[in-house]
């Protein structure tokens, strides 16, 4: 099968579904990965946090780290994405080219501006794709309750998603390494509901079986 990942920052991916991606290519499928920004941002204070740079060179060792087959990149700048038809053309084209059969997108519900408007630009460009599920990649509430309802075991994979999201220095500098933690313990909470060790949880879209 042909996966396709979209994120909107680099990252964005390997947290919320880094496992089932390296599932995927220990299964022989091809993995794509689409990011929308640059990634790179300032604080509130108009100081640097993270080059467009540094973003990209770490987001490419994760991706290597997955076996991402491709990682291809959008240049929305960080927390100005829209739903505008230039996101969902990229989309589009990627989707046909690729002859994707499966997307893994963030959740509608997701309160992250940037994150919002991939998972709408996701939704409609993939509208002909068969199979759709979506992930979340932060601890944020929301007025929308995520459905998890589609699991994937990770336990055998639990290690790889580590060191691709250990991959972004920058991002475990300033945040102390708070992810690792948190997705950890979301993967163990969810494998405990199917009965394995570690486990990604997802909402589907649709899913019409291969």
């Amino acid at each position: 099968m042909n996966i396709l990942a979209i994120g909107a920052h680099f990252d964005d991916v390997e947290l919320g579904c880094g496992g089932a991606l390296a599932r995927h290519v220990a299964q022989g499928d091809d993995v794509y990965v689409f990011v929308a920004t640059v990634s790179g941002f300032t604080n509130q204070y108009d100081q640097s946090v993270r080059s467009n740079e540094v973003a990209r060179v770490e987001a490419e060792a994760a991706m290597k780290i997955i076996g991402v087959k491709e990682m291809i990149c959008g240049d929305f700048k960080t927390l100005e994405v829209e739903f505008v038809d230039s996101l969902n053309i990229q989309i589009l084209k990627l989707v046909e080219s690729l002859k994707i059969d499966t997307v893994y997108a963030h959740w509608t519900g997701d309160i992250h501006h940037d994150h919002q408007a991939v998972a709408r630009a996701t939704l409609h460009s993939c509208r002909h794709v068969p199979r759709l599920v979506m992930y979340r990649s932060n601890w944020y509430h929301s007025t929308t309750d995520f459905r998890g309802n589609f699991y994937s075991d990770i336990t055998d994979f639990w290690d790889v998603k580590e060191q691709a999201i250990r991959a972004h220095v920058s991002e475990m500098d300033r945040t102390g390494a708070k992810w690792i933690n948190f997705f950890r313990n979301e993967a163990e909470n969810a494998g405990q509901r199917i009965g394995v060790k570690y486990a990604e949880v997802f909402e589907v879209v649709k899913w019409l079986q291969p």
